[in-house]
């Protein structure tokens, strides 16, 4: 039995993940180095599958944590605590925490044999983020460095204000360990390590993730799609020429055009047959999005889906009907913001072509 080869949804690594062989090496020469390392893109550009794959073939231990699922300093704390001790014997932890000065209390749950760990609440949230941010620094050494990733890093300031100042006045004395901090709001995150007030102000080297390039997916896809239709050449345009190489929603795509072609090779317009199948599957989620946005952003969506004309331009205003081209700039902001656009420069684009194409087809109908 013939097995998808196109994978999307979840982290990825070989043979799905496809090139970003340049930012690859980059990561890894950051890594390989004593400078800490900051990725920006929008979500599902694969951030978290390239960084994996970096460290994975770095053979180093590696604290990775979600700050969006984070919902206080103190969860901060033995969140990360409880993942030191995923990466180092109980002895030695237990005489790094015998120092703290807010000893934390630490059971193991018997259903995940993990440990659950719990701070004093209300106590000060800078000694025991200080004690355990050092006893990582402790327990490692100038051979074996770990690494910490910090995802969605931008969510810092939502669990107290004072976050930032609390971690960069510890991090910035450790030698022993490589930081790495992502996050998909692109103009928080430029805030935090590009503005000369953020304490992180050039903590890290910054980089941007952009979408992969149209041609390294056309061959990823077409390589795929090779022993399935004569037409995969052709195919494969159409679905990257779809995506604009966006790597979630082109791995998506093509999942669904292979399906569509394993039942039958003879499909006429498997592309066009896909996206009809993937917007009928998400009609409803479309419905309750559609209903959560402001008229001027409804108006800006719709905007963006009738022609190329700049959203910031005079021309963009009158076609739809929005007269002060500040409350433009302030939707657009909002939407970039939410993740529903994606902006390059002055341009913006939906981050979702099917949420794009929904918006016609509904318009086109009704």
């Amino acid at each position: 039995m013939k097995i998808n080869p196109f994978k999307f949804g979840t982290v990825v690594d070989d043979p799905f993940f496809t090139d970003r062989t340049v930012e690859l090496e980059r990561v890894k020469e950051i890594l390989a180095s004593n400078n800490h390392l900051a990725i920006i893109s929008p979500r599902r550009f694969g951030k978290t599958s390239l960084i994996r794959k970096a460290v994975r073939e770095s053979d180093r231990k590696v604290l990775m944590m979600d700050l969006q699922l984070i919902n206080s300093p103190e969860d901060f704390a033995a969140q990360y605590l409880r993942r030191i001790y995923r990466l180092f014997p109980l002895e030695r932890i237990r005489q790094g925490i015998l120092k703290f000065r807010i000893i934390p209390v630490v059971s193991l749950n018997p259903a995940t044999n993990e440990v659950d760990i719990a701070f004093e609440p209300g106590a000060p949230p800078h000694p025991y983020i200080e004690d355990v941010l050092n006893l990582l620094e402790k327990l490692a050494s100038p051979g074996h460095r770990p690494i910490v990733i910090l995802d969605e890093f931008q969510e810092i300031g939502r669990l107290d204000p004072a976050m930032g100042n609390m971690l960069r006045a510890v991090m910035q004395n450790h030698t022993r360990i490589n930081y790495v901090f992502l996050g998909s709001q692109e103009s928080m995150m430029r805030e935090i390590f590009e503005k000369k007030k953020s304490p992180f102000y050039h903590f890290g080297i910054v980089m941007s993730l952009p979408k992969i390039g149209q041609e390294a997916f056309y061959e990823y896809v077409s390589d795929r799609l090779k022993g399935m239709t004569k037409n995969y050449r052709a195919i494969s345009v159409s679905v990257v020429s779809f995506t604009g190489g966006h790597p979630y929603y082109t791995q998506q795509l093509a999942f669904a055009v292979w399906n569509i072609l394993h039942r039958n090779p003879a499909a006429p317009d498997p592309v066009s047959e896909a996206i009809e199948e993937t917007i009928t599957m998400h009609d409803l989620d479309y419905e309750r999005l559609w209903a959560t946005f402001l008229n001027t952003d409804r108006k800006i969506l719709i905007g963006l889906t009738r022609n190329e004309t700049p959203a910031l331009s005079a021309k963009f205003a009158k076609m739809v009907r929005i007269h002060a081209q500040s409350t433009i700039f302030s939707g657009l902001k909002r939407l970039v913001g939410k993740g529903y656009l994606i902006q390059t420069g002055n341009l913006y684009d939906f981050d979702d072509p099917f949420f794009r194409q929904w918006i016609i087809r509904r318009r086109e109908t009704y």
